[in-house]
């Protein structure tokens, strides 16, 4: 029978021929998933990252990325999401339920401090912030406990051998934001057969939209485990919060991801680099990089490997400086781009007012702090213009 042209063009016999391979993961897009009659459509198909039933919950190209990210994390199981923040707020969904109590680092990234604050009260979850360069009290009633490596903004390097040991002696979850390490500084988890040293955390997640991107050009994040059953917990709630994904992003990541060593070892190094320059400068009053001896947090870094370091430094300028000089040296750098982010191509620079995000007393008197994230330009280019916008602070 004779076909209209949309239904020809619908229902069309031809199908590529198998054979195909390539270096680039092919990029499957669907939200309707087909079956091949009634009875695989009724068959039971676990949440296992293996089975098909619906696009939101995975394709072979998503499916494929979640591999390789549980093998950069060392981890058995990972679950995709739509940005590093929810990548945060998934487990606190997740794990928490009304009389429990979350314990959070008070460096912690602003938006997780701002889900603690204003968001898991209402459902009847308790909060306290603790010292992270010290394994925090931990109650009855502490149910999960989150850790992030190193601090936001200032970057202090927390005590993670000694909370996470607290944690497991008394059967308490672990969250370990692991962006800044990005499955390279140090494995989150138990140490595995023929791995570097692990640290033993339950759940590790990263912003992808960082190092395993490296483009400043996609939003994603991943929850990684190594258990069967908090991996179930997880996913349970990830099915229900609608966490989907665009195929073309996946495709960014998955791109990124061969070159993800190579990006973090050159910032790395050009990092360290001007960090050691800029605690040298009269300007300067501290300086925070957990590689640099005397940075808070400097031997908790050492006691995990002290290995790789990523690209963020801070830097606080001395108190005779106001907030409105250091500001004109941000606008003086002709290299670095003002915005928030960091592990992409091109260097930023970030002054924070940090009473507003903070408990606890700050790990410094005074003084305006400016983050920089550095990004592969030449380090001599970086420095120079560096050292030409402090002439801005006269």
């Amino acid at each position: 029978m004779k076909q209209g042209p949309s239904t020809a063009l619908i229902h069309h016999p031809y199908r590529a021929p198998d054979g195909w391979d390539a270096v680039p993961v092919p990029v499957v897009k669907a939200s309707t998933v087909l079956f091949k009659d009634t009875a695989d459509l009724h068959k039971p198909r676990p949440r296992d990252g293996l089975t098909y039933r619906y696009g939101l919950h995975g394709t072979p190209t998503s499916y494929t990325l979640a591999a390789r990210l549980a093998t950069l994390e060392h981890a058995e199981h990972c679950l995709l999401v739509p940005s590093g923040l929810a990548a945060v707020t998934l487990p606190s969904l997740a794990m928490l339920r009304p009389g429990d109590e979350v314990l959070v680092p008070d460096n912690v990234y602003g938006q997780n401090r701002y889900l603690t604050e204003s968001w898991l009260p209402q459902w009847g979850v308790t909060h306290r912030f603790y010292d992270p360069l010290a394994a925090p009290e931990l109650r009855d009633n502490t149910r999960l406990v989150w850790l992030e490596a190193a601090g936001s903004i200032t970057l202090e390097f927390p005590d993670l051998l000694g909370t996470l040991a607290a944690c497991r002696a008394r059967g308490v979850t672990t969250a370990l934001d692991n962006t800044w390490g990005a499955g390279l500084a140090f494995n989150g988890f138990e140490p595995a057969p023929g791995t570097h040293p692990g640290l033993g955390a339950d759940i590790v997640m990263q912003a992808l939209t960082k190092y395993p991107s490296g483009g400043a050009d996609v939003l994603m994040g991943s929850v990684c485990t190594r258990d069967r059953h908090l991996h179930e917990r997880l996913n349970h709630a990830h099915e229900h919060l609608g966490y989907g994904l665009g195929q073309n992003d996946v495709e960014l990541v998955l791109r990124g991801l061969p070159t993800l060593p190579l990006r973090y070892e050159a910032q790395d190094r050009v990092t360290r680099q001007l960090a050691s320059w800029m605690a040298g400068r009269p300007e300067v009053a501290k300086v925070f990089h957990p590689a640099l001896p005397g940075s808070p947090g400097h031997e908790h870094w050492l006691a995990v490997g002290g290995g790789g370091a990523a690209c963020l430094f801070s830097a606080v300028f001395k108190p005779g400086y106001s907030a409105a000089q250091v500001d004109a040296f941000v606008d003086a750098l002709q290299l670095f781009g003002i915005g928030y982010s960091w592990a992409g191509p091109m260097s930023l620079a970030v002054p924070y007012d940090m009473s507003r995000s903070r408990n606890l007393p700050l790990p410094f008197d005074g003084g305006t702090l400016v983050r920089f994230a550095i990004g592969l330009e030449d380090a001599a280019d970086l420095q120079a213009d560096l050292e030409q916008a402090l002439s801005a602070l006269v």
